[in-house]
Protein backbone atom coordinates (compact mmCIF):
# COMPACT_ATOMS: atom_id res chain seq x y z
CA UNK A 1 0.00 0.00 0.00
CA UNK A 2 1.59 3.51 -0.85
CA UNK A 3 1.61 6.32 1.20
CA UNK A 4 -1.41 8.10 -0.58
CA UNK A 5 -3.57 4.95 -0.26
CA UNK A 6 -3.08 4.72 3.56
CA UNK A 7 -4.03 7.86 3.42
CA UNK A 8 -7.49 7.04 1.39
CA UNK A 9 -8.11 3.95 3.56
CA UNK A 10 -8.01 6.30 6.51
CA UNK A 11 -10.17 9.03 5.47
CA UNK A 12 -13.53 9.89 6.75
CA UNK A 13 -15.29 12.97 8.69
CA UNK A 14 -15.37 14.22 12.32
CA UNK A 15 -18.76 12.81 12.73
CA UNK A 16 -16.87 9.73 11.48
CA UNK A 17 -14.47 10.52 13.99
CA UNK A 18 -16.78 11.21 16.60
CA UNK A 19 -18.56 7.77 16.58
CA UNK A 20 -15.07 6.22 17.61
CA UNK A 21 -15.98 7.19 20.95
CA UNK A 22 -17.83 4.40 23.41
CA UNK A 23 -18.59 4.68 27.14
CA UNK A 24 -15.73 4.28 29.71
CA UNK A 25 -13.05 5.73 26.91
CA UNK A 26 -10.22 8.37 28.42
CA UNK A 27 -9.71 11.10 25.61
CA UNK A 28 -6.20 12.99 25.29
CA UNK A 29 -5.95 15.83 22.94
CA UNK A 30 -3.06 17.83 21.39
CA UNK A 31 -2.64 21.13 22.83
CA UNK A 32 -2.36 24.37 21.32
CA UNK A 33 -2.02 24.92 17.67
CA UNK A 34 -2.31 21.11 17.35
CA UNK A 35 -5.94 21.17 19.40
CA UNK A 36 -8.68 19.47 17.34
CA UNK A 37 -11.16 22.19 17.61
CA UNK A 38 -13.29 20.66 15.33
CA UNK A 39 -13.71 17.42 17.21
CA UNK A 40 -13.93 19.23 20.42
CA UNK A 41 -16.52 21.40 19.11
CA UNK A 42 -18.63 18.41 18.47
CA UNK A 43 -17.92 16.31 21.35
CA UNK A 44 -20.69 17.20 23.50
CA UNK A 45 -22.88 15.74 20.78
CA UNK A 46 -21.78 12.10 21.77
CA UNK A 47 -23.05 12.94 25.59
CA UNK A 48 -25.81 11.41 25.54
CA UNK A 49 -25.14 8.16 24.02
CA UNK A 50 -21.99 7.39 26.46
CA UNK A 51 -21.12 7.00 30.33
CA UNK A 52 -17.87 7.21 32.28
CA UNK A 53 -15.85 9.21 29.70
CA UNK A 54 -12.77 11.11 30.72
CA UNK A 55 -11.55 14.09 28.62
CA UNK A 56 -7.74 14.81 30.18
CA UNK A 57 -7.69 18.70 29.82
CA UNK A 58 -4.88 21.30 29.65
CA UNK A 59 -4.80 24.67 28.71
CA UNK A 60 -7.67 24.76 26.05
CA UNK A 61 -8.15 27.10 23.45
CA UNK A 62 -11.44 27.31 23.48
CA UNK A 63 -15.12 27.01 25.80
CA UNK A 64 -16.30 23.67 23.73
CA UNK A 65 -19.67 22.88 24.67
CA UNK A 66 -18.58 19.79 26.12
CA UNK A 67 -16.82 21.73 29.01
CA UNK A 68 -19.97 24.30 29.65
CA UNK A 69 -22.69 21.78 29.63
CA UNK A 70 -23.12 20.35 33.32
CA UNK A 71 -25.95 17.97 32.26
CA UNK A 72 -23.26 16.39 30.74
CA UNK A 73 -21.78 15.08 34.39
CA UNK A 74 -21.35 11.78 34.31
CA UNK A 75 -21.04 11.15 30.80
CA UNK A 76 -18.03 13.27 29.69
CA UNK A 77 -15.89 14.42 33.37
CA UNK A 78 -12.43 15.76 33.31
CA UNK A 79 -9.07 14.83 34.61
CA UNK A 80 -6.36 17.96 34.39
CA UNK A 81 -2.47 18.02 34.90
CA UNK A 82 -2.73 22.09 35.18
CA UNK A 83 -5.58 24.21 35.67
CA UNK A 84 -6.67 26.54 32.82
CA UNK A 85 -9.54 28.76 33.13
CA UNK A 86 -12.30 25.80 31.71
CA UNK A 87 -11.01 23.62 34.88
CA UNK A 88 -11.01 26.97 37.52
CA UNK A 89 -14.94 27.39 36.42
CA UNK A 90 -15.61 23.37 36.16
CA UNK A 91 -13.83 22.45 39.56
CA UNK A 92 -17.11 24.04 42.11
CA UNK A 93 -19.00 21.64 40.42
CA UNK A 94 -16.39 18.44 40.24
CA UNK A 95 -16.74 17.97 37.08
CA UNK A 96 -13.07 18.07 36.94
CA UNK A 97 -9.74 16.87 38.91
CA UNK A 98 -6.43 17.80 39.40
CA UNK A 99 -3.39 15.01 39.02
CA UNK A 100 -0.48 17.14 40.49
CA UNK A 101 2.39 16.49 38.53
CA UNK A 102 6.30 18.18 36.73
CA UNK A 103 6.21 19.21 33.27
CA UNK A 104 9.30 16.90 32.83
CA UNK A 105 6.79 13.39 34.28
CA UNK A 106 3.15 14.71 32.51
CA UNK A 107 3.32 12.24 29.98
CA UNK A 108 3.93 9.08 32.32
CA UNK A 109 1.84 10.44 35.13
CA UNK A 110 -1.27 11.01 33.19
CA UNK A 111 -1.01 7.56 31.36
CA UNK A 112 -0.38 5.96 35.04
CA UNK A 113 -3.28 7.84 36.46
CA UNK A 114 -5.50 6.90 33.53
CA UNK A 115 -4.28 5.57 30.52
CA UNK A 116 -5.74 7.34 27.20
CA UNK A 117 -7.55 5.00 25.06
CA UNK A 118 -8.42 7.21 22.03
CA UNK A 119 -5.95 10.39 21.34
CA UNK A 120 -7.21 13.04 19.14
CA UNK A 121 -4.92 15.44 17.36
CA UNK A 122 -5.05 18.56 14.98
CA UNK A 123 -1.58 17.86 12.53
CA UNK A 124 -0.33 19.45 9.47
CA UNK A 125 -0.88 17.78 5.53
CA UNK A 126 1.12 15.05 5.21
CA UNK A 127 4.47 15.44 3.17
CA UNK A 128 5.51 13.33 0.21
CA UNK A 129 7.25 10.87 2.65
CA UNK A 130 3.72 9.64 4.46
CA UNK A 131 4.12 11.89 7.61
CA UNK A 132 2.43 14.52 8.82
CA UNK A 133 3.43 16.96 11.39
CA UNK A 134 2.61 17.78 15.32
CA UNK A 135 4.42 21.11 15.20
CA UNK A 136 3.25 23.39 18.35
CA UNK A 137 3.20 20.90 20.79
CA UNK A 138 5.36 18.17 22.01
CA UNK A 139 4.14 18.26 25.88
CA UNK A 140 2.77 14.81 26.07
CA UNK A 141 1.46 14.05 22.03
CA UNK A 142 3.55 11.57 21.17
CA UNK A 143 3.51 9.72 24.12
CA UNK A 144 -0.32 10.18 24.34
CA UNK A 145 -0.40 8.21 20.77
CA UNK A 146 1.49 5.78 21.12
CA UNK A 147 -0.60 4.45 24.79
CA UNK A 148 -3.97 4.96 22.77
CA UNK A 149 -5.92 1.83 20.86
CA UNK A 150 -7.33 4.62 18.41
CA UNK A 151 -5.93 7.56 17.13
CA UNK A 152 -7.62 10.26 15.11
CA UNK A 153 -5.52 12.84 12.71
CA UNK A 154 -7.23 16.33 12.17
CA UNK A 155 -5.47 17.55 8.86
CA UNK A 156 -5.21 21.07 9.01
CA UNK A 157 -3.45 23.07 6.08
CA UNK A 158 -2.32 26.03 8.31
CA UNK A 159 -0.25 23.32 10.43
CA UNK A 160 3.57 23.99 9.24
CA UNK A 161 5.69 21.08 9.00
CA UNK A 162 8.47 21.32 11.70
CA UNK A 163 10.63 18.28 11.24
CA UNK A 164 12.23 16.01 13.92
CA UNK A 165 10.33 14.46 16.67
CA UNK A 166 7.08 16.18 15.38
CA UNK A 167 6.78 13.96 12.35
CA UNK A 168 4.35 11.26 12.37
CA UNK A 169 3.70 8.57 9.69
CA UNK A 170 0.59 8.43 8.73
CA UNK A 171 0.26 4.93 9.83
CA UNK A 172 0.29 6.07 13.30
CA UNK A 173 -3.64 7.21 12.62
CA UNK A 174 -6.73 4.80 12.42
CA UNK A 175 -9.13 7.23 11.61
CA UNK A 176 -8.33 10.88 9.78
CA UNK A 177 -10.61 13.68 8.55
CA UNK A 178 -9.63 16.96 6.78
CA UNK A 179 -10.47 20.20 8.04
CA UNK A 180 -10.61 23.59 5.66
CA UNK A 181 -11.10 27.29 7.49
CA UNK A 182 -9.21 26.44 11.36
CA UNK A 183 -6.90 29.18 11.69
CA UNK A 184 -3.98 28.93 14.37
CA UNK A 185 -4.58 29.97 17.58
CA UNK A 186 -2.74 33.09 19.15
CA UNK A 187 -1.47 33.65 22.72
CA UNK A 188 -3.44 37.00 23.90
CA UNK A 189 -1.32 39.76 23.62
CA UNK A 190 -0.57 41.08 27.54
CA UNK A 191 1.03 44.60 27.50
CA UNK A 192 3.39 44.72 30.48
CA UNK A 193 1.89 47.35 33.45
CA UNK A 194 4.67 50.10 34.38
CA UNK A 195 4.98 48.25 37.57
CA UNK A 196 6.14 44.64 34.95
CA UNK A 197 8.36 46.70 32.87
CA UNK A 198 10.32 48.00 35.75
CA UNK A 199 10.57 44.38 37.31
CA UNK A 200 11.88 43.38 34.30
CA UNK A 201 14.36 46.03 34.09
CA UNK A 202 16.11 44.14 37.20
CA UNK A 203 15.92 40.76 35.78
CA UNK A 204 17.31 41.67 32.44
CA UNK A 205 20.30 43.17 34.85
CA UNK A 206 20.54 39.61 35.95
CA UNK A 207 21.35 37.86 32.19
CA UNK A 208 24.17 38.33 30.82
CA UNK A 209 25.46 38.23 26.55
CA UNK A 210 25.24 34.31 26.14
CA UNK A 211 22.91 33.49 28.54
CA UNK A 212 20.47 30.48 27.80
CA UNK A 213 17.19 31.50 28.97
CA UNK A 214 13.94 30.14 29.78
CA UNK A 215 10.80 33.07 29.76
CA UNK A 216 7.38 31.83 30.79
CA UNK A 217 3.81 33.34 29.27
CA UNK A 218 2.39 36.90 29.97
CA UNK A 219 2.71 40.58 30.77
CA UNK A 220 6.08 40.41 32.65
CA UNK A 221 7.78 37.45 30.45
CA UNK A 222 7.30 39.59 27.54
CA UNK A 223 8.57 42.81 29.08
CA UNK A 224 11.73 41.03 29.87
CA UNK A 225 12.08 39.83 26.48
CA UNK A 226 11.71 43.16 25.09
CA UNK A 227 14.68 44.54 27.57
CA UNK A 228 16.54 41.83 26.37
CA UNK A 229 16.95 42.87 22.47
CA UNK A 230 19.88 44.53 22.99
CA UNK A 231 21.83 41.37 24.72
CA UNK A 232 24.12 38.82 22.20
CA UNK A 233 24.52 35.41 21.52
CA UNK A 234 21.72 34.19 24.01
CA UNK A 235 20.57 30.58 23.48
CA UNK A 236 16.70 29.30 24.44
CA UNK A 237 16.04 26.25 26.40
CA UNK A 238 13.00 26.02 27.10
CA UNK A 239 9.10 24.23 27.38
CA UNK A 240 7.34 26.95 25.49
CA UNK A 241 8.37 28.77 22.67
CA UNK A 242 6.58 32.16 22.97
CA UNK A 243 6.14 35.36 20.92
CA UNK A 244 8.79 37.22 22.50
CA UNK A 245 10.91 33.96 22.10
CA UNK A 246 10.27 34.68 18.78
CA UNK A 247 11.52 38.34 18.51
CA UNK A 248 14.44 37.71 20.31
CA UNK A 249 15.72 35.18 17.37
CA UNK A 250 14.66 37.54 14.67
CA UNK A 251 16.52 40.63 16.25
CA UNK A 252 19.35 38.39 16.50
CA UNK A 253 19.84 38.64 20.21
CA UNK A 254 19.00 35.00 20.15
CA UNK A 255 21.23 32.98 18.15
CA UNK A 256 22.23 29.93 20.36
CA UNK A 257 25.77 30.15 19.52
CA UNK A 258 26.85 29.76 22.46
CA UNK A 259 24.96 26.64 23.96
CA UNK A 260 26.99 24.03 24.99
CA UNK A 261 24.12 22.12 24.36
CA UNK A 262 21.75 21.73 21.13
CA UNK A 263 24.17 24.40 19.95
CA UNK A 264 22.63 26.34 17.39
CA UNK A 265 18.86 25.55 18.53
CA UNK A 266 16.36 26.92 19.98
CA UNK A 267 15.12 23.62 21.88
CA UNK A 268 11.28 23.94 23.20
CA UNK A 269 8.26 21.50 24.12
CA UNK A 270 5.73 23.73 22.83
CA UNK A 271 4.78 26.98 20.84
CA UNK A 272 2.23 29.38 21.43
CA UNK A 273 2.73 33.08 20.39
CA UNK A 274 2.00 35.65 17.28
CA UNK A 275 1.75 34.61 13.26
CA UNK A 276 5.23 35.99 12.87
CA UNK A 277 6.14 33.20 15.56
CA UNK A 278 4.68 31.21 13.67
CA UNK A 279 5.89 31.67 10.37
CA UNK A 280 9.58 31.92 12.01
CA UNK A 281 8.79 28.23 12.81
CA UNK A 282 7.79 27.49 9.63
CA UNK A 283 10.93 28.28 7.83
CA UNK A 284 13.01 25.89 9.82
CA UNK A 285 16.31 25.95 11.36
CA UNK A 286 16.90 27.56 14.62
CA UNK A 287 13.85 25.90 16.34
CA UNK A 288 13.79 21.87 17.18
CA UNK A 289 10.46 21.09 19.23
CA UNK A 290 11.46 18.17 21.71
CA UNK A 291 9.04 15.96 24.27
CA UNK A 292 8.70 17.85 27.13
CA UNK A 293 10.68 14.56 28.83
CA UNK A 294 13.27 15.58 27.57
CA UNK A 295 13.10 19.96 27.50
CA UNK A 296 11.50 19.83 30.82
CA UNK A 297 13.95 17.25 32.79
CA UNK A 298 16.35 18.88 35.14
CA UNK A 299 19.13 16.92 34.55
CA UNK A 300 19.22 17.90 31.24
CA UNK A 301 18.52 21.65 31.71
CA UNK A 302 21.31 21.62 34.17
CA UNK A 303 23.58 20.56 31.34
CA UNK A 304 22.56 24.15 29.93
CA UNK A 305 25.68 25.75 30.93
CA UNK A 306 24.74 29.62 32.07
CA UNK A 307 20.97 28.24 32.51
CA UNK A 308 18.39 31.30 33.56
CA UNK A 309 15.22 30.68 34.18
CA UNK A 310 12.14 33.53 34.43
CA UNK A 311 9.18 32.30 35.72
CA UNK A 312 6.52 33.90 38.32
CA UNK A 313 4.23 33.23 41.38
CA UNK A 314 1.27 34.40 43.33
CA UNK A 315 2.92 34.35 46.72
CA UNK A 316 6.26 33.43 48.87
CA UNK A 317 7.21 33.33 52.18
CA UNK A 318 9.77 35.05 53.86
CA UNK A 319 11.99 31.73 54.25
CA UNK A 320 12.01 31.58 50.25
CA UNK A 321 8.67 28.85 49.92
CA UNK A 322 7.46 29.68 46.56
CA UNK A 323 3.79 29.39 45.11
CA UNK A 324 2.77 29.49 41.98
CA UNK A 325 -0.23 27.60 41.54
CA UNK A 326 -2.87 28.32 44.32
CA UNK A 327 -4.80 30.57 46.32
CA UNK A 328 -4.81 29.26 49.30
CA UNK A 329 -6.18 25.79 49.09
CA UNK A 330 -7.53 26.69 45.81
CA UNK A 331 -6.17 25.25 42.99
CA UNK A 332 -5.26 28.18 40.24
CA UNK A 333 -2.96 26.54 37.93
CA UNK A 334 -0.66 23.83 38.41
CA UNK A 335 3.24 23.73 38.63
CA UNK A 336 4.17 22.57 35.27
CA UNK A 337 7.75 23.18 34.31
CA UNK A 338 8.40 25.82 37.58
CA UNK A 339 10.13 23.29 39.76
CA UNK A 340 11.56 21.97 36.39
CA UNK A 341 14.26 24.90 35.97
CA UNK A 342 14.11 25.99 39.11
CA UNK A 343 16.04 22.70 40.20
CA UNK A 344 18.01 22.91 36.41
CA UNK A 345 18.76 26.23 37.10
CA UNK A 346 19.82 25.85 40.34
CA UNK A 347 22.56 22.53 39.16
CA UNK A 348 23.34 25.09 35.96
CA UNK A 349 27.50 25.83 36.16
CA UNK A 350 26.40 29.55 36.28
CA UNK A 351 22.91 29.27 36.18
CA UNK A 352 20.61 31.36 37.86
CA UNK A 353 16.75 30.67 38.99
CA UNK A 354 14.32 33.88 39.09
CA UNK A 355 11.28 34.61 40.04
CA UNK A 356 9.91 37.75 39.22
CA UNK A 357 6.56 38.67 41.13
CA UNK A 358 4.78 42.35 41.46
CA UNK A 359 4.82 43.00 45.22
CA UNK A 360 0.84 42.88 45.64
CA UNK A 361 -2.05 42.19 44.82
CA UNK A 362 -5.72 43.05 44.75
CA UNK A 363 -5.00 46.77 43.92
CA UNK A 364 -2.26 47.00 46.53
CA UNK A 365 -4.30 45.79 49.22
CA UNK A 366 -2.63 42.33 49.74
CA UNK A 367 1.46 41.66 49.80
CA UNK A 368 2.64 39.16 47.64
CA UNK A 369 5.21 38.35 50.14
CA UNK A 370 4.25 36.95 53.55
CA UNK A 371 5.90 35.82 56.41
CA UNK A 372 3.95 32.76 56.23
CA UNK A 373 2.16 31.25 53.19
CA UNK A 374 -1.77 31.49 53.16
CA UNK A 375 -3.07 28.58 54.68
CA UNK A 376 -3.43 26.03 52.10
CA UNK A 377 -0.77 27.55 49.66
CA UNK A 378 1.14 24.56 47.50
CA UNK A 379 4.63 25.05 47.66
CA UNK A 380 5.50 24.57 44.07
CA UNK A 381 9.20 25.42 44.34
CA UNK A 382 11.04 24.74 47.63
CA UNK A 383 12.80 27.11 49.45
CA UNK A 384 16.16 25.14 49.01
CA UNK A 385 15.77 25.88 45.35
CA UNK A 386 14.80 29.56 45.38
CA UNK A 387 17.71 31.61 44.10
CA UNK A 388 16.78 35.38 43.03
CA UNK A 389 13.37 37.11 43.87
CA UNK A 390 12.93 40.13 41.89
CA UNK A 391 9.93 42.75 42.49
CA UNK A 392 9.33 46.19 41.61
CA UNK A 393 11.66 47.51 44.39
CA UNK A 394 14.74 45.64 43.86
CA UNK A 395 16.73 41.91 43.70
CA UNK A 396 17.15 39.84 46.75
CA UNK A 397 19.33 36.96 46.71
CA UNK A 398 18.57 33.93 48.39
CA UNK A 399 20.97 31.35 47.26
CA UNK A 400 23.50 30.14 50.12
CA UNK A 401 21.42 32.67 52.68
CA UNK A 402 20.27 31.75 56.03
CA UNK A 403 16.90 32.08 56.75
CA UNK A 404 18.29 35.74 58.89
CA UNK A 405 19.35 36.99 55.66
CA UNK A 406 16.48 35.66 53.29
CA UNK A 407 14.16 37.67 55.58
CA UNK A 408 15.89 40.56 55.45
CA UNK A 409 16.62 40.50 51.67
CA UNK A 410 13.04 39.68 50.73
CA UNK A 411 11.66 42.58 53.43
CA UNK A 412 13.93 44.95 51.46
CA UNK A 413 11.68 44.15 47.94
CA UNK A 414 8.30 44.19 49.52
CA UNK A 415 5.73 47.31 49.01
CA UNK A 416 7.19 49.54 51.87
CA UNK A 417 3.39 49.90 53.04
CA UNK A 418 4.15 45.76 54.04
CA UNK A 419 7.46 45.84 55.73
CA UNK A 420 6.63 46.76 59.46
CA UNK A 421 4.01 44.21 59.58
CA UNK A 422 6.54 41.64 58.29
CA UNK A 423 9.22 42.39 60.55
CA UNK A 424 7.03 42.09 63.30
CA UNK A 425 5.59 38.84 62.34
CA UNK A 426 9.01 37.86 61.62
CA UNK A 427 10.04 38.72 65.11
CA UNK A 428 6.56 37.29 66.45
CA UNK A 429 7.58 33.77 64.44
CA UNK A 430 11.22 33.86 64.91
CA UNK A 431 12.37 34.23 61.42
CA UNK A 432 15.32 35.96 62.08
Amino acid sequence: MTKQEAYQARLGTVEGALELVRSGDCITTSCYGNEPIHFLRQLHTVGPRVEGVCLWMMNNMEDYPVILDPALEGHIDFLSAFYGPACRRMHPVRRVSLVPGNLHSIAASTIRARRPTVHVCAVSPMDPDGRVSLAFDLEASLEWMEAADRVIFEINPNIPRMGGETMVPIEAADYLYEVEDSPLPYAPATPASPVEEKIAEYVSSLIRDGDCIQLGIGGMPGAVGEKLLDKRDLGVHTEMITASMGRLMRSGAVNNSRKNLNPGKSVGAFAWGDQALYDLMAGGGMIEMRRCSYTNDPFVIAQNDNMVSVNTALELDLTGQICSESVGPRQFSGTGGACDFAYGAYHSKGGRGIVAITSTAKGGAVSKLKAQLTPGAVVSIPRNLADYVVTEYGIAPLRDRTIRQRVENLIAVAHPDFRAELRRQADQWMLW
